[in-house]
């Protein structure tokens, strides 16, 4: 299967998970939150997020126990990217630099905005530390800035970042 296809079809697949990401209340009631994967898959603002984590292998990981905590970048951030980098990186060859990229963006454990707030680096899956600094009401980690908070999942929290964030 090719890349375009396979791409595709992650794309549709992500499109028929129930579960929306900033769910807040349905007729009084709130709706119990999927896995991390679910969460982003069934929001379109996280597309290519979802696409990168299927083409990366890492869709049974972050659906996995956890908790953990996803910085996760709209497809807006992505768009940011020089051209030909997100193509670059979904290509087969080029699967642990995408690993390791996407792994950069989760920290294990569930850490709520209120304690992201209180750090100064978080040490992230990929095993390297990512940057916070907090001015004022913005949180940024490595540079990206903090958009949304706490988005609930079964297995973690994501918060939503408007910029890939890049490892060493």
């Amino acid at each position: 299967m090719t890349l375009l296809r396979k791409t595709a079809l992650a794309l549709m697949l992500s499109g028929l998970v129930a579960t929306p990401a900033l769910a807040g209340h349905h007729e009084g009631k709130e709706k119990a939150a999927g896995t991390i994967v679910d969460v982003a898959a069934g929001n379109a603002d996280f597309e290519t997020l979802v696409a990168a984590v299927k083409a990366a292998g890492l869709v049974e990981t972050l659906s996995g126990e956890g908790p953990f905590t996803v910085f996760a970048p709209t497809d807006e951030a992505f768009a940011k990217l020089p051209a030909g980098t997100l193509d670059s990186l979904l290509l087969p060859e080029n699967k642990d630099q995408l690993v390791s990229i996407l792994t950069y963006h989760v920290v294990a454990g569930k850490v709520k905005a209120a304690d992201v707030v209180k750090l100064d680096t978080a040490t992230t899956v990929n095993g390297q530390a990512a940057d916070i600094e907090v001015t004022g009401g913005t949180v940024r980690i490595d540079g990206a800035t903090v958009t949304a908070t706490d988005i609930k999942a079964s297995n973690g929290v994501i918060h939503v970042i408007d910029t890939v964030i890049i490892p060493d």
